[in-house]
């Protein structure tokens, strides 16, 4: 089989038509056309019905397409073992994780990593943790940085994501070293949205500390929360890893006297061929984190976080 033709195939399928797939392949919608032509021949069945101008997958089409995918990435995982065997020091390694990990995290690690390897080429993609398991499901990351909790992925422990409030310096509750969440009942709050965990992280505490949150703004830009708390406006909800850009006063939440949050874990998908330069990526990137970590100047007094169990690896 023509694994060339295969790929045109399920990009074309994923795209719904040729024009949508042009941005993703090198081709014309003449010559792609004729290589989904050309595969249809060999299988002996339509994979597309061709109505007009519009294009629509067939039901023998849609039963091959994830088979076609997973032959597709078989075939990668099989090219990126050989190369692998053959000197373990020239790959592409994909990585995803949230935009705070990336801007804190990543940034300043991986121009130390791509100084010592300059045979790896680090893509990194921006993404949510929920996204971020869709992407590890689909092969389209290696590496995924997320909080744990996502078990059906293997992992290695990183550093812990306190949920904090961000206040002015001049806020009648700034000199505390922590807040219960029950003090902040009648505060004017400033929450992420409902796409970030940690939102539903700090909702299930106020839940079970029987607390209503008075939510003043929801933004999907933690360093805006954060500038509008400076100025008095509202309690900003915010991990401990955002550093923040402005003078505000960073407080750990707490339940009890128990900490709020989770911990960062490095994840990957134990059904995919992890080649011995991702692993070497999570071997250093985990030192990296142990004398200091994004958060740790702002947490440093905070309770411990109970570090869950050690993801398998």
């Amino acid at each position: 089989m023509n694994l060339r033709n295969l790929h045109t195939f399920v990009i074309v399928a994923d795209a719904g038509g040729f024009a949508r797939a042009a941005g993703h392949l090198s081709l014309t919608q003449s010559a792609a056309s004729r290589q989904i032509m050309a595969l249809e021949s060999e299988l002996g069945i339509a994979l597309f019905d061709r109505v007009g101008r519009s294009l629509r997958i067939t039901s023998e089409g849609k039963d091959l397409l994830q088979r076609g995918r997973q032959l597709l990435e078989d075939a990668t995982s099989l090219t990126e073992r050989a190369r692998a065997l053959r000197d373990g020091s020239v790959g592409t390694l994909h990585v995803g994780a949230p935009t705070q990990v990336i801007e804190n995290l990543l940034a300043p690690f991986v121009k130390g990593y791509q100084h010592r390897y300059p045979g790896i080429n680090v893509r990194l993609l921006e993404a949510a943790a929920h996204q971020l398991q869709s992407h590890l499901d689909r092969g389209e990351v290696q590496l995924g940085i997320m909080p744990s909790g996502h078990d059906p992925f293997d992992g290695r422990l990183l550093y812990p994501i306190y949920v904090m409030a961000a206040l002015s310096r001049s806020h009648r509750l700034a000199r505390n070293a922590a807040l219960e969440i029950s003090q902040l009942a009648e505060e004017r709050l400033l929450l992420l949205g409902r796409q970030f965990g940690l939102r539903s992280w700090f909702e299930s505490a106020c839940d079970a500390a029987h607390v209503r949150p008075r939510t003043l703004m929801e933004s999907a830009a933690p360093h805006t929360l954060i500038a509008l708390a400076r100025e008095d406006y509202g309690i900003a909800v915010v991990p401990s890893d955002v550093e923040p850009q402005q003078e505000v006063r960073l407080i750990p939440l707490v339940h009890r006297g128990a900490p709020v949050g989770r911990w960062s874990v490095v994840s990957w998908n134990s059904h995919r061929y992890l080649p011995p330069y991702a692993e070497q990526f999570v071997d250093e990137l985990a030192a990296s984190v142990k004398p200091s970590y994004p958060g740790s100047s702002f947490t440093r007094h905070a309770p411990p976080l109970p570090q869950p169990r050690q993801p398998k690896y």
